[in-house]
């Protein structure tokens, strides 16, 4: 049912006053700004590239149809919207899991070939087109996910909880963007079409947030194929032989750690590690969840606190103890000081305590 006239006019009038510089132009002018940065700094693989500069277009071309009527760019709309959510999840892959390897992920290419084919032959489904790749590609992330940082290989293990964080909050705004395709339908089905530049300007200020802050995780960079397996389901515990695998194992791991200093590489992935030990990292992961009951990450971090404890008893700076033990921001050594000292490094520098023997226990 149409709104009422004088509930719309406002909208209407303000889109009618709305300035040559609509919101669409400036998240694209911002993510524009990012890619830039990403290339001169040289971080981010390809595809993070590729999913930062798919936005910035989309965002012109939603704002060159909605805004300026150039009707010619309407076609083209549709199918450069569903590379979006494809470039996301490959971004995804390449930073986070694996390698993208085209043999093997051509597929992803279904999704914009299909809606052209839909422009084409049956243009009343596009819509629904639209929303389903965008709930796919965001429900596959969410779903790759759940293994937890170990199923991220690819991340520095310093960062794990955060990046995982990064990632969900990426998928889930996916799938934001899904609900926003479907009331902008629902709104035109209403004829508010007053709420459609509305909806359009938030949705675009809600991807930029999730893009850069995808664009900012730091990419992988291992060229093996052993890092796209989650963790194994733990071992039962009357399999001895297997048990003692897992124990010679870690304690490799924990021997080339403390001999070769390995955590104090802040770029250190769970693939790297395991490419240095020879083993897959599901088998390196799988492993030290059952032995020690946490992830590699936390495994790791023990040690990089370890060293911070060290430094902060000879008297070092906090800032200074972090980075030579391997961390790259205070939010994150921060957190994992606490978590296993029960102190933070300021407390703990005060307090003067002796360096600990051995590796920290996590705090009960």
């Amino acid at each position: 049912m149409p709104e009422p006239a004088h509930f719309t006019a406002p909208f209407t009038a303000h889109l009618a006053a709305m300035p040559a510089f609509p919101v669409p132009v400036f998240a694209a002018a911002l993510l524009l700004y990012l890619l830039l940065r990403l290339l001169l700094r040289g971080e981010g693989n390809g595809w993070q590239r590729a999913l930062v500069g798919l936005a910035a277009l989309q965002s012109l071309i939603v704002a060159a149809t909605q805004y300026y009527g150039i009707e010619a760019l309407r076609p083209v709309q549709p199918v450069t919207a569903t590379l979006v959510p494809v470039a996301a999840y490959l971004a995804f892959l390449a930073s986070a899991v694996r390698p993208v390897d085209p043999a093997r992920d051509w597929v992803h290419l279904g999704a914009p070939v299909f809606t052209a084919f839909c422009l084409a032959f049956a243009p009343v489904t596009l819509d629904a087109v639209i929303v389903l790749v965008f709930i796919a590609y965001g429900a596959a992330m969410l779903l790759a996910l759940r293994g937890g940082e170990d199923a991220l290989p690819r991340i520095r293990l310093e960062s794990g909880g955060p990046s995982l964080t990064a990632w969900r909050l990426l998928a889930l705004l996916l799938l934001g963007s899904a609900l926003s395709d479907l009331a902008i339908t629902l709104a035109d089905l209403a004829g508010a079409i007053a709420w459609r530049g509305v909806i359009v300007s938030l949705t675009s200020s809600l991807l930029l947030l999730a893009l850069g802050l995808a664009g900012l995780e730091r990419a992988g960079d291992e060229p093996d194929e052993e890092a796209d397996a989650l963790p194994l389901s733990p071992a039962p515990a009357s399999d001895g032989a297997a048990l003692e695998a897992d124990r010679a194992l870690v304690a490799r791991a924990r021997a080339l750690l403390q001999a070769q200093k390995l955590a104090a590489d802040p770029d250190l992935t769970l693939a790297r590690l395991a490419r240095r030990l020879s083993v897959p990292a599901k088998a390196l992961s799988g492993a030290v969840n059952r032995v020690e009951g946490r992830n590699v990450s936390q495994f790791v971090n023990a040690f990089r606190v370890e060293a911070a404890c060290a430094a902060l008893t000879a008297g070092a700076p906090v800032t200074q103890a972090m980075l030579d033990a391997g961390f790259r921001t205070k939010s994150n050594f921060n957190r994992e000081f606490r978590r296993l000292t029960g102190l933070s490094p300021t407390e703990w520098r005060a307090a003067a305590s002796p360096p600990p023997t051995g590796e920290i226990a996590p705090r009960p």
